[in-house]
């Protein structure tokens, strides 16, 4: 796969190629950006649905999309961090990651799903 120039300087410290297609999967979603300077992720109306870590990349997905693809891909949850299990989220096989199709395809069902929820309010400061 051809690295692509990054949406952003990647400060992560995971491999230009992996954060270069990481973009390019998230490209694929008008509205959609990378954020995080250290730790790459994306969110939509404040709720976090991706980030992309040294294990791998962990995407929030729609009760029936998880249990599609824990099925189809067994072991793929519970994605923890920090001691903590990350509700609705499921950890995306490096095969899936790679291929940019099957990843649009499970990236826009995150997007669309996370739409779905409320906004969460803003943290104005004092």
């Amino acid at each position: 796969m051809p690295t692509k120039p990054l949406a952003r300087p990647n400060k992560t410290g995971l491999p230009d190629e992996t954060v270069a297609h990481y973009d390019h999967v998230i490209a694929g979603v008008d509205g959609a950006e990378r954020k995080g300077a250290k730790n790459a992720y994306t969110s939509r109306n404040g709720h976090m649905f991706s980030f992309l870590t040294a294990d791998g990349l962990a995407l929030r997905l729609s009760k029936e999309d998880r249990a599609a693809h824990v099925k189809k891909h067994p072991g793929t949850e519970p994605v923890l961090q920090y001691g903590s299990v990350m509700r609705e989220y499921v950890w995306i096989p490096d095969a899936v990651f790679r291929s940019t199709r099957s990843m649009r395809a499970l990236f826009r069902k995150s997007w669309d799903y996370i739409g779905t929820l409320p906004p969460k309010p803003t943290k104005k400061s004092k």
